[in-house]
This record gives structure tokens, sequence and C-alpha cells, in this order.
């Protein structure tokens, strides 16, 4: 297939590398030898894949001199190729739909996928000039990774719109939602279809107040009354939690922490529908940044989320980097 509007329906290389983890895992415990490399170029999308990743009618594995396989063991290991090969073509018609979201959504470029999740969650301390302590949540601007990766955060609640929804679940991207109760108790089903997308629910207090003006009780009562409206709506008990406006200060950990609060992400860049804000002076993403955004509408913006989601993508995509899933690494 030849480009159209400047697309490519090449899949990434995550596709191939897939293929060849799962391939190597097969030959190494159907026939015990040898794994697969990947030292080619990544292949279109609808040319056929060789029988090595799977691709057209399932291949018979290659038998080691001097072994045979017998009736039992041939059997497994004809399941396990054609289990490959039906694995090889679900990310194939799972690429074919990402280009496909690409070009309905009206996204400049493809967006990069993100390499696997960290085998093991980074150590999370406070940024440098955030408050510390034994016992309190850290307060973070970006996760500590060398991956080139960002994370997409959504605030508040207050528009709900149904093409958001539709839009990051086609084109698979991830992103994390802080909800506050007093813009979302009104339709909690929207956030439920969400949840059911995969999608994190993290507390953003009950009535979004600035926190520093309150009581340590009365703070408390803010962010342990919002972890218990997202149990019972979403039915899950957020382990991170940002305070609204970025403002806190020592009682608001100490109170977060007894509410479960393992973690408070704030923001080093800021999405709007019609401009990226950047937290530094070299308006470039650093490995692990953390984009905060809203749920709003025209109204406020002059734009749409979806219009907000194609500058975002462009913005990321552009400097070479892929939108991750908060929660895979804090």
């Amino acid at each position: 297939m030849g480009r159209t509007g400047g697309i490519s329906p090449r899949p990434g290389r995550h596709v191939r590398r897939a293929l060849c983890v799962s391939v190597a895992a097969f030959l190494a415990v159907s026939c015990g030898y040898g794994a697969a490399r990947d030292d080619g170029p990544p292949g279109a999308l609808d040319e056929p894949l060789s029988d090595a990743t799977g691709g057209g009618a399932p291949a018979r594995a290659a038998e080691p001199p001097g072994l045979a396989l017998g009736g039992p063991q041939r059997a497994q290991t004809e399941r396990a190729a054609a289990a490959l090969a039906a694995h090889a073509e679900r990310l194939r018609q799972a690429e074919r739909r990402r280009v496909a979201a690409v070009r309905n959504w009206r996204v400049e470029r493809l967006p990069l996928r993100p390499p696997p999740p960290p085998d093991k969650k980074p150590k999370l301390v406070s940024d440098s000039g955030h408050t510390a302590g034994d016992g309190l949540p850290p307060v973070i601007t970006r996760v500590p990774t060398k991956d080139r990766v960002v994370f997409l955060t959504i605030d508040d609640g207050y528009e709900k719109d149904p093409a958001l929804l539709r839009m990051l679940r086609d084109l698979d991207i991830p992103y994390s939602a802080f909800l506050a109760d007093y813009v979302a108790n009104d339709n909690y089903d929207y956030f439920r279809e969400m949840h059911r997308d995969g999608v994190a629910i993290h507390n953003h207090t009950l009535n979004h107040k600035e926190l520093p003006r309150l009581s340590y009780e009365a703070q408390r009562k803010e962010i342990c009354g919002q972890q218990e409206v997202l149990r019972e709506e979403i039915g899950t008990t957020p382990h991170l939690f940002r305070p609204p406006y970025g403002a806190y200060n020592r009682d608001t950990l100490r109170a977060a922490a007894t509410c479960g609060i393992t973690a408070v992400p704030l923001w080093a860049e800021e999405a709007w529908a019609k401009r990226f804000d950047w937290g530094r002076g070299d308006r470039v993403f650093h490995p692990g940044d953390i984009i905060l955004t809203h749920f709003r509408g025209k109204a406020e913006w002059g734009g749409t989320m979806p219009d907000m989601v194609r500058r975002t993508l462009k913005t990321v995509t552009d400097q070479g980097f892929a939108i991750a899933r908060l929660e895979d690494y804090i």
C-alpha cells in the first residue's frame, strides 16, 4: 500500500519485536533451541509476514538434526504455531485500525507506540523544591525514567465529550483522569465508561478548593471524601492525588497519606485546544514528563477536546516521544 495523506501504513518496530519475542519463546519451549532476531526493517501492513513472524499459513516448526517429535509433541508444536499466527494477525489488525483512526480523526502523524512497561517501577522522591518527609507521598512533575515517554492526565470532569472517549480509544492512547466530585457527579456513567476502557481514575478532591487555605481536618475531608465517592461510583480506591491548582502544604500531604495516597503527580506541561504551555525554558519534553489538561470544550477553549488531543499528539510525536500509561510507572 502506498502513502495516503502523508501517513505510512507501516507498523512500528514494536509489532515485529513482539512477534520475535513470541517466536523465540515458542521455539525455546517447543523445540529447545535458538532465539529469533529482528535485524530487518519494519514491513508494510499489507505485505504478508514471513513464516518466522507468524504471517500467512501457520509454519511447521523446524526440527533440529536428530530430534524427531512424536505425535503428542508434534500436535502441541502445531497448536503453538497456530496460536502464534493468530496473535500475529491480531497485531496486524490492531495496527491497521490505528492507521485508520489517524485518518478518521485527522491526526497529522501516526503516534509512536510506548515501550513495554518497566519490570520494576522506579522509586519516587519529591522533585527539588517540593515538600518531602518521612511518611509523606512524594510530589513529582515527572517520572524518573530514561524511556522517551510522557504521560497525559486530564483534570476535574467538567466537560464530558463522548468524542474524547472514542478518539483516544480508536487511537489506543493511554491517559489518566483526576476527578473532582463537584463537577463529575452529574454523570459518573461517562467516567465509568472511561474506566471500562482501561483508564485509571484518581483523586482531585470533592470541591476543588485551594487546600492550603483549609485546616488539616478540612483538607482530609476533601481528599478522603473523594476517595469514598470514587470507591462507590467507579469501584476503585485511587492511590494518586492531584491537589487543585497544584497548591498544597505539609498538612495536605499528611492528610493525603492517611487517605491511602502514595504519590502526588503535578505536571511539567499543560495542553490546550489552541496552544501548548511549557514549564521549562527549553520548551522540550524530558523523559517521564507529566502533561496536564482539563475536561473542557469550546465555551472555555474556543476548541474541542479532540482539538487538544490532535495538538498534543503532534507536539509529542514531533519530538520523538510516545504517550505511556502513568500507572505502569508509578
